[in-house]
């Protein structure tokens, strides 16, 4: 929490002390603002040491985010939903591998693409995609007992789906990416309305279509939970 207010202090820091224009000038995302404090505040030595710095956080971030997302396709989706769970550990390691090499092609046309944006909306728009596919079925499924297996899987696919699809149509990709007038979608993060559309998908299908085993299975969990028996 303390470092993440301290991003405000950097930025007004920056914007007081090197000037909005000149930040603009070097990045229209501004996202140059703390090295160009830094080296205000330093000059090249430091620069240096926060260039150095953010290289090394980045490339960290990026590597687990690339770990974690072929680790998830390939043992969760693959060998989980896709095989049953019968695939051996070559066979896994080959779809990892090939799931590495998928995601990075797309982070870097991703990249390419949305050049010259604040990597802090960026962040935000990552976690409007986060936690409407993620939030919706987490709280249903841990609070509500008669949430079902087919109402969580809906309010991710709804919300994941949603969130992506608003985004394309949002201003951020039609006005400032493909550089039309207007956008379908006024607003340039969905997760207002995307949020409440997975709850609500959630909630119908669990509704319309019951499991008879849901509330026992819900009981079941609650009280290990409880008592941890």
């Amino acid at each position: 929490g303390a470092f993440y207010l301290m991003t405000f202090v950097l930025g007004f820091g920056a914007m007081v002390l090197v000037g909005p224009d000149q930040i603009r000038a070097v990045d229209p995302g501004g996202n140059m603002a703390a090295p160009l404090l830094a080296e205000f505040l330093g000059g090249t030595a430091f620069l240096g040491f926060i260039g150095a710095v953010a290289f090394a956080t980045i490339l960290a971030v990026v590597a687990g985010l690339t770990l974690s997302g072929a680790a998830a396709l390939s043992h969760d989706l693959w060998v989980g939903v896709h095989r049953g769970g019968k695939a051996d550990a070559r066979e896994q390691l080959l779809v990892a591998r090939v799931a590495t090499l998928v995601l990075g092609v797309i982070a870097v046309a991703l990249g390419i693409t949305f050049k010259g944006q604040n990597v802090a909306f960026m962040v935000g728009l990552a976690f409007a995609i986060a936690a409407s596919g993620n939030f919706p079925a987490l709280v249903l499924s841990i609070f509500w007992r008669k949430a079902t297996t087919g109402g969580v899987v809906t309010a991710m696919l709804v919300g994941t789906c949603g969130t992506l699809l608003l985004i394309f149509l949002s201003p951020t990709v039609q006005v400032d990416i493909l550089h039309r007038e207007s956008a379908l979608f006024p607003l340039k993060n969905p997760a207002l309305v995307t949020m409440p559309l997975g709850f609500l998908s959630g909630i119908l299908v669990s509704l319309l279509a019951p499991e008879p085993g849901a509330a026992q299975a819900y009981d079941a969990v609650a009280r290990r939970a409880s008592l941890g028996e």
